[in-house]
C-alpha cells in the first residue's frame, strides 16, 4: 500500500515538448549510439490535481550498459539552463522529467530523486515518450514516485505508479503532431 494520496490525478503533455524531445533524440542518434536520453518537464499545477507540461530541455545525461546503477546527470546544467527559462517564463517550474522509451530502467527512481529536489513542492513526475511508438495512441506514460509500506515489518520501498496522461493540444495542433509523427515513423 502506498503511504500518501498521489498530488497528481492526470499528467497533459503539450506537443512542443514531444517535438523537443524527439529532436533531442534525434540529434544524439545522430552522434552516437544513444540508447535514451533524458531531461527536464517544465509547466505548472492547474485545478483538480492537473499537471500542465508545457515546455521541456535536455539534460546531459550517461548511463553504464553493463551497471544501470552507475548514471550521470549534469546538475549544474539543469541549474543554469533553468536560470535561463525562468528569465524568460518565471510561471514555468519544473516539475520533473522525461526518458525516451518505451519501458521503465532500473535507475528511474534515483534519477527521480535528484531531479525531484529541483520541483515544486518536492513533487516530481517522470514522463516516457515513445519516440518509435509500434501502436497508434498517445506515446507517453506517466509515472510518480511514491512509498510503499509493507505489511510484513520490513522496512519502505519506493516504486513508480502510473498515472493518466494525455496531449494537450486545439485540433490544429494535434493534426500537425500526427504529421510530424507519420514522417518520423517513415525516416
Amino acid at each position: 500500500m502506498s503511504t500518501n494520496e498521489s498530488p497528481i490525478a492526470k499528467v497533459v503533455v503539450h506537443p512542443l515538448v514531444l517535438l523537443s524531445v524527439v529532436d533531442h533524440f534525434t540529434r544524439l542518434g545522430k552522434i552516437g549510439n544513444q540508447k535514451r536520453v533524458v531531461g527536464v518537464l517544465l509547466g505548472s499545477w492547474q485545478q483538480n490535481k492537473v499537471l500542465d507540461i508545457s515546455n521541456s530541455f535536455a539534460l546531459p545525461f550517461d548511463e553504464d550498459d553493463k551497471d544501470k546503477s552507475v548514471w550521470f546527470l549534469d546538475h549544474d546544467y539543469l541549474e543554469n539552463m533553468y536560470g535561463m527559462f525562468k528569465k524568460v517564463n518565471a510561471r514555468e517550474k519544473v516539475v520533473g522529467w522525461y526518458h525516451t522509451g518505451p519501458k521503465l530502467h532500473q535507475n528511474d527512481i534515483a534519477v527521480n530523486e535528484l531531479v525531484r529536489q529541483y520541483c515544486v513542492n518536492n513533487t516530481s513526475v517522470m514522463v516516457i515518450v515513445d519516440v518509435k511508438p509500434k501502436d497508434v495512441g498517445i506515446p507517453t506514460e506517466a509515472y510518480r514516485v511514491v512509498e510503499q509500506i509493507h505489511d510484513d515489518g520490513s522496512p519502505p520501498s519506493k516504486t513508480l505508479e502510473h498515472i493518466a496522461s494525455e496531449i494537450g493540444a486545439e485540433k490544429l495542433k494535434r493534426l500537425v503532431l500526427n504529421i510530424y509523427l507519420e514522417i518520423l515513423r517513415f525516416d
